[in-house]
């Protein structure tokens, strides 16, 4: 018989921590962590409280710079080969590019999507054909923050752009601003790439229909003005990124 006292485990395989259906969370075991920021209550609460003071410590002793808490991560990882076509490259919390060089940067779009219900999710982790798909909410109520790990010497710049504009002037918009990621010899620490991961910055010369279309110069992530997001990700043989998604304080 189940006890009524609030009881969790920690997923030996994500390593997040699972509650289970005596806090009234659906289905026997709840994975938090699995790409939605749950507003809970009651004895879930309690306990996503004590393992929210747990995570704030262990990121305070660990100094990486990125705020404690909850949060979805996404690792993009470079690979020197092509991966061979699998049954299912969706869902988990991994994208894979082209790893290019130090000399030669190879480009691969991660096309965005609006989630509808407010979770992060891998649709595609393949990317090493060109191409992966990634979902998630409109921006405003979340941070982005992200490092680079992996070897050093690699480097990788984002840069997040949309395809065609809504009153039909079709052509690619990429921002002005872009985040470039460095793998030094050194710590690598989170910074916070909120800006640049979520809003299009269009020249006002070159992108003059756009801006026409947006009604000034700054896009936020999906709105209606623009189509076809995405993030352009240029490789000059960084092997991994990691990227954070911190909900906003309520």
């Amino acid at each position: 018989m189940l006890s009524a006292q609030p009881r969790c485990a920690r997923n030996p395989a994500s390593g997040a921590v699972l509650f289970s259906a005596d806090c009234g969370a659906p289905g026997s075991w709840v994975d938090y962590h699995k790409g939605v920021f749950v507003h809970t209550s009651s004895c879930l609460a309690a306990a996503l409280a004590a393992t929210s003071a747990l995570t704030a410590v262990a990121a305070a002793q660990n100094g990486n710079g990125a705020p404690s808490g909850t949060h979805y991560s996404l690792n993009i990882i470079g690979v020197s080969r092509d991966k061979n076509v699998q049954p299912d490259w969706a869902s988990g919390h991994v994208i894979f590019v082209a790893l290019g060089t130090k000399q030669t940067a190879v480009s691969t779009k991660i096309l965005l999507s609006q989630s509808a219900d407010g979770s992060f999710d891998v649709l595609d982790k393949n990317g090493t054909d060109g191409e992966a798909s990634f979902s998630l909410p409109a921006p405003g109520g979340y941070t982005v923050w992200a490092r680079a790990l992996g070897k050093p010497g690699g480097q990788a710049k984002i840069t997040t752009c949309a395809e065609d504009v809504v009153l039909g002037d079709a052509g690619v918009f990429c921002s002005t601003q872009n985040e470039v990621f460095v793998r030094g010899t050194g710590k690598s620490s989170f910074r916070n790439v909120t800006a640049a991961l979520t809003t299009i910055i269009l020249d006002p010369v070159a992108d003059a229909a756009a801006v026409t279309a947006c009604g000034g110069t700054s896009v936020n992530l999906f709105d209606a003005c623009l189509l076809g997001y995405f993030w352009e990700f240029d490789n000059n043989g960084l092997k991994l990124l990691q990227v954070r998604f911190y909900p906003n304080p309520n």
